[in-house]
């Protein structure tokens, strides 16, 4: 009886080892297309890449983005920004040109608060505001830095305030959202 025991356990065991089996990852898009070829990834719609078009509403056109999942704080470009006082609140006044189609727009904006930026040998405290944004057909209100960029290649930066809970970023694709 043990020896057949031991001869039905080895049976499965060389069974089990001469099966081909698939490993499969654990985590895989829920759009998978199969062809004889090939596997082909079809990306889900909150996958986003690392230039992006945003609006800026009512500006008409959009900006070129930087999807930057290492900056906390949105930022934007801003020209001839003031700062002054409306019924004891700090407001600030700022210029915005679409650098593509030189479309302006001049806001004003209440200060929500100054925060600290830490870049490579620079510090600085940058106003806060909040503004419209449209990103994938949808607008919501999100909380943007004001500085002068322009010394940078883009006039916005998307941070973790707009990318968190909305989209997933891959790198190696842009200028998918319409």
């Amino acid at each position: 009886m043990k020896a057949f025991l031991c001869v039905l356990v080895l049976c499965f065991l060389v069974a089990c080892a001469a099966e081909k089996t698939q490993v499969v990852p654990a985590v895989t898009p829920n759009n998978v297309q199969e062809t004889k070829e090939k596997i082909v990834y079809v990306r889900p719609n909150n996958v986003i890449g690392a230039v992006e078009r945003i609006y800026l509403p009512p500006m008409k056109s959009p900006f070129l983005s930087r999807i930057d999942t290492g900056a906390t704080t949105s930022s934007l470009d801003a020209e001839s920004v003031k700062n002054f006082e409306r019924d004891g609140r700090s407001w600030i006044a700022f210029k915005v040109v679409n650098r593509e189609t030189n479309e302006e727009y001049t806001f004003e904006k209440p200060v929500i608060k100054r925060i600290a930026i830490r870049r490579a040998g620079d510090n600085e405290r940058r106003p806060v505001v909040q503004m419209d944004v449209k990103m994938a057909g949808k607008t919501f209100k999100a909380n943007f830095t004001v500085a002068e960029r322009e010394k940078f290649e883009y006039q916005t930066l998307v941070g973790r305030n707009i990318l968190s809970g909305r989209a997933v970023v891959d790198v190696s694709i842009s200028n998918t959202l319409k």
